[in-house]
């Protein structure tokens, strides 16, 4: 996270002066006949003045003096106080907006110690380590620590270390780099595994920094949170015990997530003491198309569409813009949008937008970015690859197209415009989701409320189990060493002796296989062996799709996407993890249908709500995909079924679900005719909603819903997390129930639609082909649900 600049602007004040007021800018996009409408609500965000502190006196004067020499004169408030915290031993989280200057608070105390070490008689010196989400941020923060350290000469070493990094240079960087910047997985993989190379640089280790912190959430994040008790635990053994300093967009509770995260307490400082520019917030909705998909219900014009629109009328007016979108390849189809329709206006102007995502090349990065800074270009359209840090400043405006998952992102997004302090735009595009759509309609839920809590569980067994072994396979374990890896810990180990991982000699437990430990998982989750996707033809290898998702991405007869090319899968093969395809241009797209059904293996807690129950704890769900649907592309129309041979899949995990009686069927006015559809109408956005209350995606979690489950003899809705042993946002479902079905009963009964459509209780990943719903009787339903559900609480 490159380094704010405390006191001046990217832009010169003639070019400030001429520019056209955020609202000025809005007003001539919402121009012409329909366009005002599809701005839903307007939110105005005055500006901040900054409050400047004085770096501790501990802060060796060399640093101060380069940071003076980037034209950073005094520190904000919140910088001096994140150093002191550093500086007093004490692991800190520092949570504020973009462009905050968090990087500088970090680094101000860490480069004194590197300053200080390297001036020690003996040994190697202090060292420090850099974790990053990602490749590309680690790769950024090298080079401003290499420009902002220059003037301290060779006192400060910086490399980073990851699968790029020729083998030549790794050497190198053990031996001799006192800031070495990386990722969770090599440091899982690569630095830990190996560690008697690395005992030198653990021996010295004073502090640890993990940057973007918020990104390690759910499955991820558990299993990041037990790398670092991994490396904690080296530490202490090298004689070693490192400060960690946490850099987090804003979070709720951050201090509580950051030591879930590390295992340690952590003081968290949260008060942004950086100035701020006026920011116009608008939300905007694209309007309904006369086209019409699935059972009727009306297609709204896509948030691509609308996205490209805004876009190139931000490029006409001269203001400089990045567009968010989720995929790689909706930041190209935008992209290319915006030239054509930019090419009708002016041709000189479609070579101003550009796409930017991962997968290019460093070089063509950095040149997307130049040519930004400077003005050569005014547009792009990312990929949150440029939410992370990357050192874009001076915007004009930021086009967020769909909700993206989280109010931390969305607020992280909108604050890449009008860094220097000055005034900015930002527009939310909604998509045609059950959650986008009840956004745009109920913004108190995005500007009245906090960002939500970081989730992870590092307790999941099946995440905590492959990180006992690696650490086994490291050092052998002892009994002391199970209580920093949690309470979970110790009930693990029979199993794994059982298993035949682990084998207890005298005081420890040692690692048995011949294989490394740290090939039983891959902590970013995907789980399984990932399946290949070749094309026949040439035998080109095209990508690979996680096993879990294999059997509704790229089963026989499915339509896959690679690179703006339609290709159609002609054969699965489940033995050898192959999807063999071949080139061509169905008329149509596939959808996967599947039957799933869930069993509860045990309730941990049940709560009265009425005369029903709700209800969390630990299910097995049993999925097969039976057969796929042909639709066409632009209504939805059904072509036609074909049948699928596909073995069933289990899955044990967490779940929150919640049952009705007769009574309050009654109450509601369900009789059985619209039972099933109104529980699965009901199911349907609840899922859609649940992001806006725990860190996850929609495809994160699953649902079932049935009129009489065996195990509750009561109508149920279940909603589960999609990963084995669970991620944390079933739990928070449960935790924060009340709030969360309320908002699914505000999300039906506000859409305009008449018997349900996507923007409320149709669901893209349905695998029943929606079918059948009630939106009427889910609102009836949960209505009746809420009368008599207890007042919200934090149950543990």
């Amino acid at each position: 996270m490159p380094m704010a600049k405390n006191h001046r602007s990217d832009r010169s004040s003639a070019d400030t002066a001429s520019r056209p007021s955020p609202s000025t800018v809005l007003d001539r996009l919402a121009s012409g006949p329909s366009r005002a409408s599809r701005i839903t609500h307007t939110e105005h965000l005055p500006p901040r003045a900054g409050r400047h502190a004085v770096w501790p006196d501990r802060i060796r004067s060399e640093v101060v003096a380069a940071v003076q020499a980037a034209g950073i004169e005094h520190p904000w408030a919140h910088q001096a106080r994140v150093a002191e915290h550093a500086l007093d031993g004490e692991s800190v989280i520092v949570a504020t907006g973009t462009a905050s200057g968090k990087s500088l608070a970090y680094l101000a105390p860490v480069l004194t110690a590197l300053l200080e070490g390297s001036e020690a008689p003996n040994g190697r010196g202090a060292t420090a380590l850099y974790l990053a989400p990602t490749k590309a941020l680690a790769a950024d923060q090298r080079r401003s620590v290499k420009e902002l350290s220059q003037p301290l000469g060779n006192a400060v070493r910086p490399a980073v270390y990851d699968g790029d990094t020729p083998f030549e240079e790794r050497e190198w960087v053990r031996q001799y780099a006192n800031y070495v910047l990386t990722n969770p997985d090599m440091l899982h993989r690569g630095i830990l595994p190996s560690h008697p190379r690395w005992s030198s640089f653990l021996r010295a280790l004073r502090y640890v920094v993990i940057d973007e912190c918020h990104t390690y959430r759910g499955v991820f994040g558990s299993h990041v949170a037990q790398v670092l008790r991994r490396l904690r635990r080296l530490c202490a053994r090298y004689g070693a015990s490192p400060v960690f300093l946490l850099a987090s967009a804003t979070a709720a509770e951050p201090s509580v997530a950051a030591s879930r995260l590390t295992g340690l307490p952590v003081v968290e400082v949260a008060d942004d003491a950086s100035p701020r520019g006026e920011l116009v917030f608008a939300l905007w909705e694209p309007p309904l198309t006369e086209l019409h998909g699935e059972k009727g219900a009306p297609v709204r014009r896509t948030a691509t569409a609308e996205t490209a629109d805004l876009l190139t009328g931000l490029t006409v007016q001269g203001m400089r813009s990045i567009s968010f979108v989720r995929s790689r390849r909706g930041a190209e189809l935008i992209a290319v949008i915006a030239q054509e329709r930019l090419a009708e206006i002016d041709r000189s102007l479609a070579r101003r937008v550009a796409a930017y995502r991962g997968g290019y090349l460093p070089e063509e990065r950095r040149a997307l970015e130049s040519a930004l800074h400077s003005g050569d270009l005014l547009g792009l359209a990312a990929t949150s690859a440029l939410e992370l840090g990357v050192d874009i400043s001076g915007l004009d405006a930021v086009v967020i197209s769909g909700y993206p998952g989280t109010r931390a992102s969305l607020w992280q997004q909108a604050g890449r415009a009008g860094r220097s302090g000055e005034g900015a735009l930002a527009i939310l595009v909604a998509r045609d989701d059950p959650l986008d759509t009840f956004l745009v309609h109920h913004p108190e839920a995005l500007f009245d409320q906090p960002v939500e809590s970081t989730v992870l569980d590092p307790d999941n067994p099946y995440v905590l189990a492959p990180h006992l072994c690696a650490a086994a396979s490291e050092i052998p374990l002892t009994d002391e060493d199970l209580e920093l890896f949690g309470p979970a810990a110790a009930g693990l180990m029979p199993q794994l002796e059982a298993a035949k991982l682990l084998r207890r000699r005298t005081a420890a437990w040692h690692w048995t296989r011949r294989e490394r430990a740290v090939d039983l998982t891959d902590i970013r989750g995907g789980g399984g062996r990932p399946v290949q996707i070749v094309e026949s033809g040439t035998g080109r290898l095209l990508g690979t799709v996680d096993e879990g998702a294999a059997h509704t991405a790229v089963h026989e007869g499915a339509v896959h996407l690679h690179q703006g090319r339609t290709y159609l899968v002609r054969k699965l093969d489940l033995d050898d993890s192959v999807a063999l395809v071949e080139e061509a241009s169905p008329p149509y797209s596939t959808v996967a249908r599947d039957t799933t059904t869930i069993a509860v293996l045990e309730t941990d807690v049940e709560v009265p709500w009425g005369d029903g129950r709700l209800c969390y704890g630990s299910v097995e769900v049993t999925n097969q995909v039976v057969s796929f649907l042909r639709r066409r592309v632009i209504t939805g129309e059904v072509l036609g079924e074909t049948k699928l041979d596909l073995p069933p899949r289990t899955l044990r995990t967490r779940a929150v679900w919640w049952t009705v009686t007769e009574d309050q069927l009654d109450a509601a006015r369900i009789n059985p005719e619209i039972l099933g559809g109104t529980l699965h109408a009901a199911e349907h956005a609840s899922i859609g909603m649940l992001p806006l209350f725990a860190t996850c995606d929609r495809w994160d979690i699953g649902g079932v819903s049935v009129p009489l489950h065996p195990d509750t003899l009561l109508p149920t809705v279940f909603v589960y997390d999609g990963h084995p042993g669970g991620a944390g946002f079933a739990e928070r479902a449960f935790r924060t129930a009340r709030s969360w079905l309320t908002s699914t009963r505000r999300a039906i009964a506000s859409c305009e639609c008449d018997a349900g459509c996507p923007s409320c209780i149709q669901s893209p990943k349905c695998g029943n082909g929606n079918e059948p719903l009630h939106k009427r009787g889910a609102v009836r339903l949960l209505t009746e649900l809420l009368r008599t559900a207890p007042e919200e609480q934090d149950r543990k």
